[in-house]
Parts: structure tokens; sequence; C-alpha cells
């Protein structure tokens, strides 16, 4: 291929090149890890392992959208250099809801260091707030605190008193709903927290006081175990004297280090303002672009996950009038036939994307089965290559070839679906219309498919409620509704029979609450029933679990705290491949891989490219933990 470059010549950086060097150069300085790898990619910002992995910058740079990527830089350089996983995990809460609040005002400590310290800093840490709200949180649709989560709330407030600056605005009225019952609650320790933000574990002391005051921890021998008189006593004294003895020589050098990446940083901004003028940055490469907005989805601080296995405290008043039931015995047969037909109708406009997806998939999977054989048997195909054997020796038994099964072929993946209420309408449309593609297309590459719903027989409680009001409403009952777990299609049903069942997600008055973290045990436990060596299991939700009746009786994150453990449970010791995929609610906070989507229409690509992620031939199967 001919090149304009003359010999000798080096090629050119790319438009953005600079810009991603100068932010790499910052990380590594202000985390003190010279060594750090630092890459960009379509992906959610993340640190693993010695790897920081932020987005791709799109290649024509607004100063809002570098300002994003800085602030994803230097949240992650914070982590490392103000952060003891050592501490943090010795002091850790022991409830899931205590502890996400715990993990995330520890982020909001370290991001307050840096901010206190380098306006710049400051800055790009309050672009990338606002881009993860704004984009992940909808928070400007919540009316209610239960809608609202209690650890962003309690992070930013943190983040408000140590650096002085409010909340990004689409996240105030996050902030503005629980800031009343904080500051009543808490509002002591929240003052206190100024005076030891350079000392983690004073610090983390204070915010186990905190959620104690809060309801959501207690004041336990536990949350010291690991320190003796000596040590509590002399950090309780740095503690009234505000840190007065901490050493002057490493308050110093971190400053240094601190000042030193902020000119590092500002030297880059210089060379990306030039870059920015060069004719070829005004040339943006459309997919490029694409893949970038793509990947700047908001990051979120990780959520917890004790070493321990501690189920929660959760519990059904009664199980009696639970359903696991097949969806033709929800109606007649000419009722779902009439419902496959609308359904067929309201995706009319969408046949053209529907083939395309489905072929797009297809390829995608059909080319990592490669095909292999077995040469020289004694019996099954006659190999082409060895004819002039079978000629010069007719008497040859070793002539035969076969086809070798392929480990891809070995796969059945479940589609979990949410029937709730709040997808009524074209979410709910949308979500049955993907199940169909996948289900047709991955039949035809040998994978099973088995597709399920979720709801409850009623609204506001059923059976189960009218037995608790007879049995004198007793205090925390559990849950108080009656589940409906609705089978679309089995693993082993073929699609041409169970097609004109997903018509039953149409039918008015079947879609109630949705209690997700027994849905998700269901689902997991039909999946280890399976003989297949790989189970996927994918998600697809609009948000957290909601139930009236068991909300009313008993904590307001009942169901949401065993939901995460459920989730934890499944990730970290089961063989099962855990995917969600959230509708118009950030699910990131509750799954390690998921996917947030704002706009129902964009199910069916994330779902294809998310299935094809996993059947990329460099994924490994996941090992069950022991």
């Amino acid at each position: 291929m001919s090149s304009n470059r003359k010999p000798g010549e080096k090629p050119k950086d790319g438009p953005n090149e600079t810009f991603k060097r100068s932010v790499a150069g910052a990380l590594r300085a202000i985390a003190r890890k010279p060594d750090l790898e630092v890459a960009y990619a379509s992906e959610r910002p993340a640190l693993i392992g010695d790897k920081a992995r932020l987005s791709e910058p799109p290649r024509k740079l607004d100063p809002q959208t570098a300002a994003i990527v800085r602030g994803q830089a230097d949240s992650i350089a914070l982590r490392l250099a103000c952060h003891d996983e050592g501490v943090h995990r010795r002091l850790a809460p022991k409830s899931d809801q205590a502890r996400g609040v715990y993990d995330a005002v520890e982020q909001a400590r370290c991001e307050a260091i840096g901010s206190r310290r380098m306006a710049g800093v400051a800055k790009n840490l309050s672009a990338m707030l606002e881009d993860r709200y704004f984009r992940g949180g909808k928070y400007e649709d919540i009316r209610a605190r239960e809608d609202a989560p209690v650890e962003d709330a309690v992070a930013m407030l943190v983040r408000e008193k140590l650096t002085g600056l409010e909340p990004p605005p689409s996240a105030r009225k996050l902030v503005d709903l629980w800031r009343p019952w904080i500051e009543e609650k808490a509002g002591t320790e929240l003052m206190r927290l100024d005076r030891v933000v350079e000392n983690q574990r004073a610090f983390a002391r204070t915010i186990n006081d905190m959620l104690a005051h809060l309801g959501m921890a207690d004041l336990s021998e536990a949350d010291r175990q690991d320190e003796d008189e000596s040590d509590t006593q002399n950090e309780e004294q740095q503690e009234e004297e505000g840190q007065e003895g901490q050493s002057e020589s490493e308050d110093q050098s971190q400053s240094a280090r601190l000042e030193e990446a902020e000119e590092g940083e500002d030297d880059g901004e210089e060379r990306e303002a030039q870059e920015a003028e060069s004719p070829s940055s005004d040339m943006p490469d459309e997919s490029e672009a694409d893949d970038a907005e793509a990947a700047s989805q908001p990051w979120r601080p990780p959520e917890g996950r004790g070493s321990e296995r501690h189920g929660p405290d959760y519990r059904a008043f009664t199980t009696r009038f639970d359903e696991v039931v097949d969806a033709p015995d929800l109606c007649d047969p000419e009722e779902l036939d009439r419902l496959r037909a609308y359904l067929d109708k309201q995706l009319a406009s969408l046949s053209g994307v529907v083939a395309r997806l489905a072929n797009r998939l297809q390829r995608r999977l059909m080319a990592q089965q490669s095909r292999a054989w077995d040469f020289d048997l004694e019996e099954g195909m006659l190999d082409p290559a060895r004819l002039s054997r079978v000629i010069v020796d007719p008497t040859s038994a070793l002539s035969f070839m076969r086809e070798r099964d392929t480990d891809f072929r070995d796969t059945v993946v479940t589609l979990l679906i949410d029937n709730s209420g709040s997808m009524r309408g074209r979410p709910i449309t949308v979500a049955a219309t993907c199940a169909d593609i996948l289900a047709r297309t991955l039949e035809r590459c040998g994978v099973r498919v088995e597709i399920l719903g979720f709801t409850t027989r009623a609204w506001k409680g059923g059976q189960a409620r009218e037995a608790w009001l007879q049995a004198g409403k007793q205090a925390n009952p559990g849950r108080l509704n009656d589940l409906r777990h609705i089978i679309y299609k089995a693993a082993d049903s073929p699609w041409r029979r169970a097609r004109k069942n997903l018509g039953l997600m149409m039918r008015e008055g079947l879609l109630k609450e949705n209690i997700d973290g027994e849905a998700l045990t269901w689902a997991h436990q039909r999946l280890l029933g399976r003989t297949e060596s790989r189970r996927i299991l994918m998600v697809i939700s609009d948000g957290a679990p909601v139930d009236d009746s068991t909300l009313s009786v008993n904590a307001g994150n009942y169901l949401e705290r065993h939901l995460r453990w459920v989730i934890e449970d499944i990730e970290t010791r089961s063989p099962v491949e855990l995917i969600a995929i959230g509708i118009g609610h950030d699910v990131t906070r509750y799954y390690r891989r998921a996917v947030t989507i704002v706009d129902a229409e964009e199910l069916g690509g994330v779902m294809t490219d998310k299935l094809a992620e996993l059947f990329d031939e460099t994924a490994a199967p996941k090992k069950s933990a022991a």
C-alpha cells in the first residue's frame, strides 16, 4: 500500500495521543506507580490489579469530555495513593447496606484529599461525577428516598463537608431527599470527618459511628477487632488533637507529589489545546466517536463484598401461594395466539432491525465454531485427501474422518426477564422481541436457550398478606406477596413450540411487582441442574426490587439487601456466568458485569454484543469457587 510518509520519517501520533499520554503520566505521578499500566478502551473505567482502564476519548475532544477522562484518571490515582486496602477491609461493617455506604464514602475521602490540594483535580472530579450521575442515575425523576441510593447521598454529603463543593447538578435532588435525615441522625459525625480525613483508620471508625447512628450497623467490638488497646488510645488522641501528631515530612512529600502531577497535567492541557487547533482534530472518525461515547458509562466505587458468606435475615412469611407456571397455563390457546399476533404486529416496524441483529450475532458466533476433524479413522466420512490410498490399497481401513465436537456447543443461556408493572409498554415489547431474536439465533448455532419471567400474583400483597393479617400482623414478617415465576421456554424445548408463549407478556394485568432476589435464585438453581459445561444467566430488569406489601412492614432496604447477597453469592461462588442489562435504571451498582441502556430500543444491540463477548474464543468458562 502506498504511503505519503517519507522514508525514515516516524509515523505521526493520532489526534489524541498526546492528551492520553499526559493523562496517563499524571495518573502514575499521583499514584506513585511509575510502572502502572494505563489503557483506554470502550468499557467502564476500572482498576484491575496493576492495570488502570480509562474511557477512550473521541477523536474530536471537547474540554468537557477531556475533564471527564482526567477525572476518571484522578479518581483511580487518588485511590491508589491514599487508600490502604488492609485497613479498609479490617474495619468494614458486615451488613451489605452499611458496606455499600462505607465503600462509597472511602472513595469520597480519597477524592477529597486531591480536591483540597489541587484545584485542577477538583474541577476534573466534579466533571466526572456530573457525567456519572447524569448518564447512570436518572435521579431527576425520583420522588421518594426509597428510590434514591443512600450510599451515593452519604458520599456526596461527605464530599461536601470535606471540600466545600456542592453536589453535581444531576445528583442534587438525590442528596436533598436524604440530607435532612442524615444530618439529623449523624450530623456530629459528619462534622468530625474533616479533622481525620488524612487518617484512614480514624476516618473509617468515624464512618462506623455514623452508620450506627443511621441504623445501618452497630458499635460492636467487631469494628475494632484488629486493634490493640494502645493503638486505640493513640489514634483517639490523634483524632482529638486534629491530627497534629502526623508526620510533617509525609505531608510535605505527598503535597509535592500532587503539585508535580498538577504541573504535568497542565503541560498536557497546553499540548492538547495546540493539538485541538490542528486540522486533523477536526476530522472525527464516526465509528470511533460512537465507541468512545458508549464507553463513557458512569464509574462507581466497587460494592462491598466481604470474604465471609453472611446471608441476610431474609425469609418469606409463607410460600404456600407461590407458583412456578408454564406460560400456556395462564391463558387459553386462542388468547395466546391473539397475543402473539399482537406482538408480531408491534414488531412489524422492527423487522429489518431484527433481521440485522440476528444475522450479525449468528455470523459472530458461527465464526468461532471452527470445525475440527479427526483423521485416519476406521469409520466415519470418507476423507477426500485419502482417495489415492483407497485406489492403491482398497483394503486400507484408515481412510475416514469424523468432525470433532466443540466446547462452544455445550452451552446453555437463560434469559430472566423482569415482568413488573414498570416494564409495561415499549420496554416489555422490546424485551420480548429480543428474547425471540436470541432464542432463534442461538438455537441455530447449537446453543440451548431458556426464557423465564418473574412477577407477583397480586398487587400490594395477595393471599400471603391475608394470611398475615389473620395471624395477628406479626412484626417483620418477611416477604409478603405471592410469587409468580413463569417459564416461557424451557431449555430443551424447540423454539417453534414455544414461540407463541412470549405473547403472554402483552397480556393486560400480568405485569405486577418484582422480587428480584428470589427470581434470581430460582433461575440460578435451574441452571445448576443442567448438564452443559457452560451456563450463562442474563437478567433484563429496569431497576431495584419493589413490592409495596413487603416493604411496608419490613426495613426499606429489605429486598435490595437480599438481592445484593444473592448476586454476590452467584458471582463469587457459582460456575454460572451472570450478566445484567438495566433499562432506564443503573444496575451497575448491583452487578459486576452489567450495562445500563437509556432507550429500550438499544436492548437488542446490547444483548447481542454482550453474548458475542461471552462467546469470544478467548473467554474461558468460569470456575466455581472452592
